[in-house]
């Protein structure tokens, strides 16, 4: 290498893993997972654009055991195997990194650590400049005068003064307090309950781990004890915390260097994982290295972007925003909760590079004077308000909510970059801002923690000083237009795409935020009264439970339950876990409570302790004290076959059949003078599948207004349909919701309690009685292999990127999806639709009825009582009209004081 250059030593297995589990589900449309190969490539790049010049040297650890397995056979035997898609994607990322010219080293017996000990040594002797890049704290022994540790991930640098300041020891002592400490991770073994603050401690007071051990007979107390009974133990430990620094290698130091890109094995590598970006650069000739991109050029966006303190520039921006066709806005608050939150300041952008942050609401000690709120918010509002002007954001149903707070009613919404990248591909990535941002524009955006810290320390907004919370701000404008910029132009490929965003989820945002702001009421007494028979219920639970046992044990704890079931009980081992441990997961409890009795006490101990701390220990603490109501949040963009979701409170998992759901559902009341009406659909998903699969049997069942389980059952079991048994039509219900969902015969089977062979002969009967069904799974299990993904009635993607997977288990998974998601994705749609539709109505007919909530495929309204009948047939109306299937959709109504009832 050039003794001139900065060395930076990347310790690539550290990478690996954090762009793995940043991005787990991405793979291109063959379902081969690439992940962690872009994620690598995109943190190298920035390392590229951070240490411009410097020679970038990566460190991968090798297969098999090292030299500390031969020390210590336990060390790392805590450590589950890696995960086979990310093994598989281990040699491929090579291929691009030595393709791309990087000097790359993997020696076999010794770990990456070893590898960058070694080459970090030889650097301190030729006295060379060098930063190790890593998220390891056992490098921190090889800091010195001359090595430096940056972490790219939290963006902290440290040197010898920032170890110390960090772990309280200097380098040199940085083994001694692992070999102290131990590590789980690793599997050392150290003193027991001896942490950081303990090995500190003893460490300043004796000087080294040594020190320590020479006074151990002066430390009292439990911890004394424990150090002495590991006295034997610790020079393992440190020797097994201790980084190689002599490792024989190939190549030394002045052997390593950047080579020429080998361009066509890029090509053939980018064109393999469809990294379609980077194959275009190297297609026009862009670039000779991949560090020659354009997207690997030190971004300059923080120069332009202004801080708006004076009044003069805020008519400026102003005058921007009105003449501009498009702008991003974004708002700066001190919560989430988008009832209550203040407005701190305002971002916008009009041109890519370009963005300003109107600070009004930062209080610190010296904050300078800020433009006031009332001043920015009176001057926005006509432009807010304006239909004709077009607006985007990111997550703008917050923006909205907390806008309706100081009476600004947003509208002209255009575009809003979550939903842009949830339409375009809702499995892909997650759609924050910041994952967004990092996929299509190559870029690692400021971070909120980043700016206000973590924890329990973490700021409000308008605590944070001007110089660091105006770029932040200002950047979330910035990159937000440039996201859309990126994401519209893909969604312009798909004229479907382009309607279920145009059509759906965008009018659904305002509807959303209505919905959310209307709030539901609750009885927080009923609900206070049920957690206390539900405590009793529980302690009676726990009685049953130590005498079916024998003895008192947590009925939380897997450990115990373990230990009772499969040593002390001898009950029979269902499943094992990864480590070969007898399995307690719900799914064995089950199995296990058809024949024994603990295990069942235990599910419905389980289900009840659920149910307490999920709703009625937590619901009237959720009630807010403005509104007096509960305000759940609707969450358009993470469930991927396109279904709502929501939280705080979580209304989607409120169990209906249970007495105990369904008392919690009885606390959700209409004030004094209305009623609550629920409007469900009936059997949406099966008329979807008639539609779908274009079924005679099904469809006619459906256009008769046939019972379809007892229309079924008839058909299935040769039966008239008025002789159909009540447990035949449960056969066939439990038949027909199991096939939408791919469920085997095995599985089947389990669910009527029959055996496999009765329940293949079902499922053979089922589909010879509609052969139309079975043709729809097979066609669209081959669509699903052919495009990657398959759709819903209105074009809705769904996306299947393990549907060609070779892991067996995974490619039956992505099949089942195929089946099912076009059937859930297209009740979402439907049900998205009729509640724009209603809400449309509602704003122009009967502006003082509310729609309170969404759950699943049911709608709930608050309603004055002497309206009821004729909203209850607009309601039906709206929603069965939402959509045009080759069967009728039906509308279940219900009326009552409280959601119980009217469900």
């Amino acid at each position: 290498m050039n003794k001139n250059q900065k060395l930076i030593l990347v310790d690539g297995s550290s990478y690996l893993f954090r762009a793995y589990h940043a991005m787990p589900e991405f793979s291109n449309s063959k379902g081969e997972p690439c992940g962690a190969i872009y994620g690598v490539i995109n943190m190298i790049k920035r390392l590229q654009q951070d240490f411009v010049g410097s020679l970038i040297v990566l460190v991968f650890d090798a297969k098999g055991k090292t030299f500390r397995n031969d020390l210590y056979s336990e060390y790392k035997a805590n450590r589950p195997p890696m995960p086979e898609d990310l093994a598989s994607q281990i040699a491929p990322l090579h291929d691009v990194l030595l393709a791309m010219g990087f000097p790359l080293l993997v020696v076999p017996g010794v770990e990456a650590d070893d590898v960058i000990g070694t080459l970090a040594a030889q650097a301190t002797q030729a006295e060379i400049e060098t930063v190790i890049s890593t998220g390891d704290k056992d490098m921190a022994q090889l800091v010195n005068e001359h090595v430096s540790l940056v972490n790219t991930m939290t963006e902290s640098f440290s040197d010898e003064e920032g170890v110390l300041e960090k772990f309280g020891v200097p380098p040199n002592r940085i083994i001694d307090y692992l070999a102290l400490m131990g590590d789980k991770s690793d599997n050392i073994p150290g003193v027991p309950k001896v942490g950081p603050k303990t090995a500190v401690k003893w460490l300043n007071l004796y000087g080294s781990m040594q020190g320590v051990i020479d006074h151990a007979d002066e430390i009292k107390g439990k911890v004394g004890e424990n150090l002495r009974a590991t006295l034997a133990q610790l020079p393992l430990s440190y020797e097994l915390a201790t980084i190689k620094c002599d490792v024989e290698l190939d190549n030394s130091l002045e052997d390593l260097a950047m080579k020429s890109v080998d361009r066509q094995t890029l090509i053939e590598l980018f064109t393999q994982y469809e990294f379609k970006t980077w194959l275009r650069q190297i297609a026009e000739g862009e670039l000779d290295s991949i560090a020659e991109s354009e997207l690997d050029k030190p971004q300059e966006e923080i120069a332009n972007y202004d801080i708006v303190l004076e009044e003069s520039v805020f008519y400026v921006w102003l005058d921007k925003l009105k003449q501009a066709e498009l702008f991003s806005f974004d708002t700066e608050t001190d919560s989430l909760d988008y009832i209550n939150a203040k407005i701190v300041g305002v971002s916008f952008s009009v041109t890519a590079g370009e963005a300003a942050y109107v600070p009004m609401g930062h209080d610190y000690p010296e904050a300078p004077q800020q433009l006031s709120r009332e001043f920015v918010l009176h001057k926005l509002k006509p432009l807010l308000e304006d239909k004709t002007k077009a607006k985007l954001g990111q997550n703008l149903k917050y923006d909205m909510s907390v806008l309706k707070r100081y009476d600004i009613h947003m509208q002209g919404i255009a575009f809003d970059t979550m939903l842009e990248s949830y339409v375009l591909d809702s499995v892909a990535t997650r759609h924050d801002m910041d994952s967004l941002a990092l996929k299509y524009l190559n870029r690692t955006t400021i971070h909120f923690e980043d700016v206000a810290g973590k924890g329990a320390k973490q700021k409000t907004f308008d605590e944070i000083e001007l110089d660091i919370a105006g770029p932040y701000a200002a950047e979330d404008a910035d990159v937000t237009l440039q996201l859309h910029q990126v994401l519209w132009s893909k969604l312009s490929n798909s004229i479907q795409q382009q309607e279920v965003f145009n059509n759906i989820e965008m009018p659904l945002l305002p509807v959303l935020s209505k919905v959310e702001r209307n709030g539901v009421l609750i009885d927080a007494d009923l609900l206070i009264q049920q957690t206390s028979e539900i405590t009793k219920t529980l302690d009676k639970l726990e009685s049953q439970a130590y005498e079916e046992a024998g003895e008192e044990f947590n009925l939380s704890s897997p450990k115990q339950i373990q230990k009772i079931f499969f040593e002390k009980l001898e009950l029979p081992v269902i499943k094992k876990t990864p480590k070969g441990q007898p399995s307690t997961a719900e799914a064995v409890l089950q199995e296990l409570a058809e024949d024994y009795e603990l295990p069942r006490i235990i599910l419905e101990h389980r289900g009840l302790n659920k149910l307490k701390s999920t709703y009625t220990d937590k619901l009237p603490d959720q009630i807010n004290p403005t509104t007096g109501r509960i305000h759940t949040s609707y969450h358009q963009a993470v469930a991927a076959t396109g279904r709502l979701s929501s939280s705080n409170p979580n209304l989607q998992n409120i169990p209906i059949r249970s007495h105990e759901g369904r008392r919690i559902r009885q606390a959700f009341i209409a004030p004094e003078g209305y009623q609550l009406i629920a409007a469900d659909y009936s059997q949406i998903e099966l008329r979807i599948m008639a539609h779908l699969s274009n079924d005679e049997g099904l469809l006619s069942a459906f256009k008769e207004g046939k019972d379809i389980h007892r229309a079924t059952a008839a058909d299935i079991f040769a039966e008239n349909l008025e002789d159909v048994s009540n447990e035949q039509r449960r056969h066939a219900k439990a038949i027909n919701f199991g096939l939408i969902y791919g469920m085997s015969a095995f599985g089947l089977a389990r669910q009527l309690g029959v055996g496999r062979n009765e329940a293949q002969e079902y499922m053979d009967e089922y589909f010879k009685r509609y052969p139309g069904v079975k043709r729809y799974m097979e066609e669209t299990r081959e669509i699903a292999r052919e495009q990657g993904y398959v759709e819903t009635l209105f074009g809705r993607r769904l996306y299947l990127p393990e549907i060609n997977a070779k892991n067996a288990m995974r490619r039956q998974y992505a099949e089942r999806t195929a089946i099912n998601a076009p059937m859930q994705g297209t009740a979402a749609d439907i049900i998205k639709l009729a509640m724009i539709s209603v809400d449309q109505w509602l704003e122009a007919e009967t502006p003082q009825i509310k729609m309170i909530m969404q759950v699943h495929d049911e709608l709930v309204f608050e309603v004055p009582c002497d309206m009821i009948e004729e909203v209850k047939n607009n309601i039906r109306s709206n929603m069965e009209s939402a959509a045009k299937l080759d069967v009728p959709l039906i509308v279940d109504i219900g009326i009552g004081n409280n959601w119980d009832e009217a469900h």
